[in-house]
């Protein structure tokens, strides 16, 4: 009978910081300009390369966008989203690639995404009907928040909807390898529908799509929104247990 290979089944020598670097990843908004060394990116996307897929098809492409390419690209957005501002009839002209949100939110996901958006904005000090400040705020996205680091993913549009299951795992493996070093990130579904915008500035085919964006530095520790922590589901709540 064959032994367990020991180096197989042996636990990495420190769990504790492989589950700390999970846990302590959050949705950072506010960072600072400190650059990120290029080595280190490529070393957290190194790692990151190590996520599940299917049949290895490792579906994920990424731009990493800094200096003048990310401010063009910032200048470019935000000019689209104030003109959907002043002409919201426009808007078909913006459409992203998939549904990252459902059309119609039902319970419970309708409650945590209302206590998500409020808690959010009342550490901003943004009021219920305040417009104009939730607006400025949503296009903070679109200036990465401050971050020197933008990351655009895409996929090829001949892939299914697996690979979006893949390409999840990929991401989670980049925040946690990112919060490991210091780092933070904050994953944006924000620049979807100005996909028509993001795909030819960053040089994608138009074979791929616009999965989504992410914002990547070292967070702004003075900055009241990086004090959010979002509420997380006991175990019991979403967990069945068959014997």
């Amino acid at each position: 009978m064959n032994q367990p290979n020991d180096r197989l089944n042996a636990p990495i020598p420190d769990p504790d910081s492989a589950d700390a670097a999970i846990a302590n990843r959050q949705s950072v908004r506010a960072f600072l300009p400190t650059p990120v060394p290029r080595p280190l990116i490529e070393h957290i996307l190194r790692v990151a390369s190590h996520a599940p897929s299917g049949n290895n098809a490792q579906p994920w492409k990424v731009y990493v966008l800094q200096g003048a390419r990310r401010d063009e690209l910032a200048r470019q957005v935000n000019a689209a989203h104030e003109m959907l501002r002043e002409h919201p009839e426009q808007e078909t002209r913006f459409r992203g690639d998939y549904d990252y949100y459902p059309r119609h939110w039902v319970e419970p996901y309708l409650g945590r995404r209302r206590e998500n958006g409020w808690a959010l904005y009342g550490l901003l000090g943004i009021t219920k009907g305040d417009k104009e400040r939730m607006f400025i705020q949503h296009q903070q996205n679109f200036n990465l928040f401050g971050a020197p680091v933008g990351l655009m993913f895409t996929l090829d549009r001949v892939m299914s909807e697996g690979s979006l299951l893949d390409y999840g795992m990929f991401l989670q493996s980049l925040c946690v390898a990112a919060r490991a070093r210091g780092l933070h990130t904050c994953v944006q579904a924000a620049w979807l529908p100005y996909a028509s915008i993001v795909l030819p500035l960053i040089g994608a085919s138009a074979e791929e799509m616009l999965v989504c964006g992410m914002a990547l530095g070292y967070a702004d520790p003075a900055a009241a929104v990086n004090t959010l922590r979002t509420s997380r589901e006991p175990v019991e709540a979403f967990t069945r247990w068959m014997e």
